[in-house]
């Protein structure tokens, strides 16, 4: 049944190649040498893509086969154009032999690539399948197996003693955690990241119930460094986890367990995960930068209409520093009507959308200017509530509420 099926689609996608073809209508030879070369970028983009972990080795294959089957009808309309000038070969010749290269040769492809006889496969299917794969992906030990041996670092000699002094100062008290974390950050400056990684887990181990989300965060970021700094093992998902645990909102750890997910076919719990960042993140927090720059198609992937936003500080709504000071040209009258309208504005939309921090912080230091300290103080209390797992949120409406007057 899938093999007629197949052959079906065959006749019917190149049915109007040859329809074209006998009315000597085909593009222009130019246009289909642009087409061509349009498909050759999408194909080593496909490469890019799964080297990038974006798209699964499955989903791979199946782009691959798609973009060949169009470079054949690309190359083969350029072939008829420049033979049809010449005379050599008549439309309906050429027609003829687009068909027999345009089935057999998508034939031969999916009979290669493809899987003879299997049909579609349900959503419910492709997610078990996601979960076998997420379950049995290798460990860190194996992941780490896997990489070339590291180059060697030009590092001066001295610091090299430092590290050694260092390593034998921790050794004779391990549960020194200054010592601990010094030694952790310069293993991984040496690039000695399994060493970073393991030293990071005795200060964890030490800190017990005292260990921080930043500080579970920076283990598993050692340990995706260790396999080459995309790959998250088992292990390093735990630390993950820990993070998210103790901050719902933690950028990176966010950041990486979407990478995961993507990893493992799960494009659309990934999505969630990136899209958080993209509307609540840090504008200039270092995890931005990639999100914006993947997850269109990571949507595109999990079937989300998604349209990118502007990024965030670009336009963003309500009065500004420099708002505020050309408002000192105005009548006192006019200054403040103007000024009162915007804070009223990003008050109501706050109130009734939510936004950013940057947002949140921006209400409280106009509502400052204007002396409305009252105001102010509720809003940072609502906003301190809004962000309350979310520290670096935490802390730069603390700042806006200083600056604003109020007392911490």
């Amino acid at each position: 049944m899938t093999a007629v099926l197949f052959l079906a689609l065959a006749i019917l996608a190149a049915l109007p190649l040859a329809l074209a073809a006998l009315r000597s209508r085909v593009d222009s030879t130019e246009d289909a040498a642009k087409d061509l070369a349009l498909y050759k970028k999408q194909h080593e983009g496909v490469t890019r893509d799964l080297d990038r972990g974006v798209i699964s080795s499955d989903e791979a294959d199946r782009m691959r086969v798609d973009i060949s089957r169009r470079i054949l009808a690309a190359d083969n309309a350029i072939k008829h154009q420049k033979s049809a000038r010449g005379g050599m070969m008549s439309p309906a010749a050429l027609a003829a032999g687009l068909l027999v290269v345009v089935i057999g040769g998508g034939a031969a492809l999916y009979w290669e690539m493809g899987v003879p006889g299997m049909g579609d496969i349900p959503r419910a299917a492709r997610i078990d399948m996601a979960q076998e794969r997420y379950a049995t992906r290798p460990n860190q030990a194996h992941a780490e197996s896997k990489l070339p041996p590291s180059p060697n670092l030009n590092v001066p000699a001295d610091f090299i003693e430092l590290v050694e002094r260092l390593r034998k100062a921790v050794a004779d008290r391990p549960t020194d955690t200054q010592g601990l974390r010094l030694l952790a950050q310069n293993e991984a400056r040496l690039g000695n990241f399994k060493a970073a990684y393991e030293t990071q887990a005795q200060l964890i181990a030490v800190l017990g119930d005292q260990a921080t989300a930043e500080d579970h965060f920076t283990h598993a970021a050692l340990m995706i460094e260790a396999t080459g700094g995309s790959y998250v093992s088992p292990e390093a998902e735990q630390a993950l986890r820990a993070t998210l645990a103790r901050d719902a909102n933690h950028e990176g750890a966010r950041f990486y367990v979407g990478v995961l997910l993507a990893q493992n076919d799960r494009p659309d719990l990934a999505f969630d995960h990136w899209n958080f960042i993209l509307q609540r993140g840090a504008a200039d927090g270092p995890w931005m930068a990639p999100v914006r720059e993947n997850i269109e198609e990571l949507a595109w992937r999990a079937g989300e209409k998604f349209t990118m936003p502007p990024p965030r500080g670009a336009g963003l709504p309500g009065p500004d520093a420099a708002a505020i000071a050309n408002a000192q040209t105005m009548t006192d009258e006019d200054r403040q009507s103007m000024i009162e309208g915007m804070v009223e504005r990003l008050s109501d939309r706050l109130a009734t959308e939510g936004g950013s921090a940057d947002e949140w912080a921006r209400l409280i230091g106009a509502l400052g200017v204007l002396g409305r300290t009252d105001d102010a103080r509720d809003i940072t209390t609502e906003a301190l509530a809004t962000f309350a797992n979310n520290e670096t949120a935490l802390a730069q409406i603390r700042q806006a509420a200083q600056n604003a007057g109020l007392q911490p």
